[in-house]
């Protein structure tokens, strides 16, 4: 038996655990959390309920797959085994980095459901505002974090950016109905791709991807 380790430089070692170990935990995926905004996130309830576990002498918190999910909602369909769900930023972490101010916040949801047809347009929102005053504040601490960010996630970022950007495009379409050239990753087809989507579109989905990593627990 082993476990996924977080080393200084970002990477995932495996590790085992001494053959005697033994620790108990329990199931919650983060989208069940009480929240304000419609769906469980990476905020404070995130944390509190991390106190809770160790209070409680709990050692594991198994949150189910945390990517981005497709049709479906599930979190087993994920659109990338990199990227997390940009659904659970939190707005209230937002607010405290200054780029969502409590009236940007204000919404009505359903209490004890996420109605994701409400949800998925109200976090875009609030994300679109956020990335808005991102370029226009001087903190220049978050700037370097996220170009940081960038540069250190660019092997998948890049990539994945351009796949949500193409797929809002075409529909959601499935990316086997795209035209072949793009379905096939002809060179000179990303590359067109890149240039008619590269700025506003691209910039904001890694603006998105840095926060959920910024969120993590």
């Amino acid at each position: 038996m082993s476990r996924l380790v977080e080393q200084r430089n970002g990477s995932l070692k495996a590790a085992s655990f001494p053959p005697d170990y033994r620790a108990s935990g329990l199931l919650l995926h983060v989208t069940s959390l009480p929240s304000p905004y419609g769906i469980g996130d990476l905020g404070p309830e995130a944390f509190a309920w991390v106190d809770r576990l160790h209070d409680a002498g709990q050692r594991w918190w198994q949150a189910l797959p945390l990517g981005p999910t497709g049709y479906g909602n599930s979190p087993y369909q994920p659109l990338s085994s990199f990227a997390g769900n940009a659904l659970m930023i939190s707005p209230q972490s937002l607010n405290v980095e200054g780029l969502l101010n409590p009236e940007d916040c204000q919404g009505q949801f359903a209490p004890g459901v996420v109605d994701y047809d409400s949800v998925v347009p109200y976090k875009e929102r609030l994300l679109e505002i956020a990335w808005r005053r991102f370029q226009r504040a001087r903190r220049g601490d978050l700037r370097s974090e996220y170009q940081d960010f960038c540069s250190r996630q660019a092997s998948w970022l890049e990539d994945y950016a351009l796949f949500r950007a193409l797929k809002a495009k075409y529909g959601c379409a499935y990316y086997i109905e795209w035209p072949a050239e793009l379905a096939g990753r002809h060179p000179s087809a990303l590359a067109d791709a890149r240039r008619e989507l590269r700025d506003e579109r691209l910039a904001l989905l890694r603006f998105s991807r840095f926060q959920r990593h910024l969120g993590q627990p």
